[in-house]
């Protein structure tokens, strides 16, 4: 197994790490609306990612295009505003394992649409690894669904659903996009992002204030600035930069197996939040997500040729 793939691969658990962190921040911070969510965490990911860019700025602006801009513009919606606003949405609605249990989908549809680009592994070789995946997705959200299912009704799924369309856009989008980019660094992508990310959150800051400015008090908003700050620096600066590190390292067919990764930490941080130990198909599933990539691995080895 190819050097680059065990970095990729450690690089994908730790973005996994984090991410899985904006799970749990919904449930911090449960008296702020999505809204008040998404614009505090991204207004905080914006100022720091401006401040970690400025003495960089000089360097990067030449290798940047306007399609660039562009391409900034629409990742950062997708991956980020649209996403994480679908996201606390559907936690709120229906709880952390519910909506982990609809992302968890999206290794089957990166991977799938993957496959389809030139040099790819072929789906068959994916097969063992996409149904390892889909079982443990399965296992994740049997009892979550049974026991939650009057919790957040069809809004909640729906708003799980658009999360899962918006990042499986964003994820693909992303990473082809990062590989025509060789002359930029994954760190100033991602400082990029979160530049694009703050201006967005800069347009939607009024919305936001006018709808959550009444029946919160010096405490509560203290809080939600702490929620915000540590997700902005934990999950959008340095949970982004090993992703988009990861996606320099491993083919898109792999990409998407490590979202799974995802998944599993934000179930790990909601049975700690709601303070009980995991289920037998709750344990079932993660040794299935641990299988699932390990498979997929496998499948990236080069064939013997005899």
């Amino acid at each position: 197994m190819s050097n680059s793939i065990v970095k990729g691969v450690a690089c994908g658990m730790g973005a996994g790490a984090l991410w899985g962190l904006v799970f749990l921040a919904p449930e911090l911070a449960r008296g702020f609306g999505p809204l008040q969510l998404a614009v505090g965490r991204f207004l905080a990911y914006g100022l720091f990612a401006a401040l970690l860019l400025a003495p960089r700025w000089q360097r990067l602006r030449p290798r940047l295009a306007a399609r660039d801009w562009w391409a900034l513009f629409r990742l950062s919606l997708l991956g980020n505003t649209l996403y994480y606003l679908c996201l606390a949405s559907a936690v709120q609605r229906g709880g952390i394992a519910m909506t982990s249990l609809v992302i968890g989908f999206l290794p089957v549809m990166v991977t799938v649409i993957g496959s389809r680009e030139s040099h790819a592994v072929p789906l068959a070789r994916l097969a063992p690894s996409l149904l390892c995946g889909l079982a443990g997705v399965a296992c994740i959200g049997w009892q979550a669904i049974a026991g939650d299912a009057g919790r957040g009704g069809i809004l909640a799924l729906l708003c799980a659903v658009g999360a899962l369309a918006s990042w499986t856009a964003y994820a693909v989008g992303n990473s082809r996009h990062l590989a025509r980019l060789p002359d930029v660094s994954e760190h100033d992508w991602n400082l990029a992002t979160g530049v694009v990310t703050g201006a967005q959150s800069l347009l939607l800051l009024p919305l936001a204030l006018k709808a959550g400015i009444d029946g919160h008090d010096a405490g509560d908003w203290w809080r939600l600035a702490a929620v915000v700050t540590g997700v902005a620096l934990a999950a959008s600066i340095a949970g982004n930069a090993l992703w988009n590190r990861m996606s320099r390292l491993l083919p898109l067919t792999l990409v998407g197996q490590m979202i799974l990764f995802e998944t599993l930490f934000a179930l790990l941080y909601g049975f700690v939040w709601e303070q009980r130990l995991p289920t037998a198909p709750e344990t079932g599933s993660m040794v299935l997500v641990a299988a699932s990539v390990l498979l997929c691995m496998r499948a990236h080895r080069p064939v013997a040729r005899v």
